[in-house]
């Protein structure tokens, strides 16, 4: 112990690093090493509370360090957790034994109380004597019975006789039991009388007389043990609200959250159902104008409505935009059905006039060749026949007249 005693004060005096080189580089200052004192990066060690007391715990093994302590406070690492786990198990056990102690003194002090109860008086005591000295007489009288029973060879009986007296005997032992409380209460008695009375701390569990100087209260309140046991509850009390507290405000938070998280999800459902409500009636606003369309007639009164208007406007000029397409190519049509028709009758013609042609000059050719047969035969071949003697019908008549007049019925005949 003194040697950690004054390599503490050499530490203090020259740093951690007294024994290292100039040239050497010091060990970084880190406080999860196990050679600082947990308890006492925390809070405070309970080592240095109770020094020179009944409660003493002697002198830490760890070291206490302040710029350990220091960073300690400024890490949020996990691990401060367990840190104020352990100096809560410490304070938790030495507490549990102060309060031990204390229910033990205030039994003490309740037994004490206690004997006022259950003293008895001086006409009570004698009875219980008179009492006790017929139980005697009865308990020898049945023992001597039982004895005689037993030589007579009656076992059952005996034993009988000897339970009884069993039962007699236990209830002489507990009337003395009360003479003799009686006999010990008036000695405690007489003692109270000179003593003074006592109550238990309900801090350090020491004992404490009633109506004490003030000085005597004031110098128990200021001493080691009841400031250390104090300072131990206060420690504990007010890590396990921090952690009370802070448990609070993430179930807070937590709750906020979900709060939050269940509006917004009330709203996109609101919002989708605003969606569907005017998708629906936008549908049922089409269903109604197509079934408006389809019921509509077809030869409708004049509306007073200038969209009707414009609409019967519309469609009446796309109507007459198609009837004029369609009377254009209709005329179109029938200037080609027109011009094919001439072209093919032109076509006829020609035809007709070739094929005319060709059966006049046949005509010609046969005429002339009989005139030439019937000259030959007349022995005029050669004269020219006068005047008088042509003929008068039309096939004698001038080939080019026959011809034409030919054509002529020819071609009415074709027309």
């Amino acid at each position: 112990m003194a040697v950690l005693a004054a390599a503490a004060l050499l530490d203090e005096l020259m740093g951690r690093n007294r024994n290292i080189a100039p040239d050497d580089k010091g060990k970084e200052l880190n406080w999860e090493d196990p050679e600082y004192c947990k308890l006492y990066l925390v809070k405070f060690c309970p080592h240095d509370l109770f020094v020179n007391t009944r409660a003493d715990l002697g002198q830490c093994a760890k070291i206490h360090d302040d710029e350990a302590k220091s960073l300690y406070e400024k890490s949020h690492s996990y691990k401060k957790q367990q840190y104020e786990d352990e100096f809560i198990r410490f304070c938790q056990s030495m507490l549990n034994e102060v309060e031990r102690k204390i229910v033990k003194g205030k039994q003490r002090l309740a037994l004490i109380g206690k004997a006022d109860a259950i003293s008895l008086s001086p006409a009570q005591t004698q009875r219980n004597e008179e009492q006790i000295k017929f139980l005697t007489e009865k308990i020898n009288s049945l023992v001597d019975e039982a004895e005689q029973m037993g030589i007579q060879g009656n076992v059952e009986q005996a034993q009988g006789l000897m339970k009884l007296c069993d039962q007699l005997k236990e209830e002489r032992e507990q009337l003395r039991g009360n003479n003799e409380n009686s006999h010990w209460q008036q000695t405690a008695e007489l003692a109270a009388a000179q003593e003074k009375q006592m109550e238990v701390c309900d801090v350090c569990g020491a004992f404490l007389i009633v109506g004490d100087a003030q000085q005597r209260i004031d110098d128990h309140l200021m001493g080691k043990q009841h400031v250390g046991y104090a300072r131990l509850k206060m420690a504990m009390e007010e890590l396990i609200n921090n952690r009370q507290k802070s448990r609070d405000d993430k179930e807070r938070k937590r709750e906020e959250e979900r709060r939050e998280r269940a509006r917004l999800r009330e709203e996109e459902e609101h919002r989708r159902d605003r969606e569907r409500d005017r998708e629906r009636e936008e549908r049922r606003k089409k269903r109604e104008e197509e079934e408006r369309h389809r019921n509509r007639p077809k030869h409708r009164s004049r509306s007073p409505r200038t969209h009707r208007r414009s609409s019967s406007r519309s469609r009446s000029s796309t109507r007459s935009s198609r009837d004029k397409d369609y009377n254009r190519r209709s005329v179109k049509s029938c200037e080609e059905r027109g011009r094919s028709s001439r072209n093919s009758r032109s076509k006829s013609r020609d035809q007709s006039r070739d094929h005319r042609r060709k059966a006049g000059d046949e005509h010609d050719r046969d005429h002339h060749r009989r005139s030439n047969k019937d000259r030959g035969l007349n022995g005029d071949y050669g004269r020219r026949s006068s005047p008088s003697q042509r003929p008068s019908s039309r096939h004698h008549q001038d080939p080019k007249a026959g011809r034409s007049s030919g054509g002529r019925e020819v071609g009415h005949g074709d027309e």
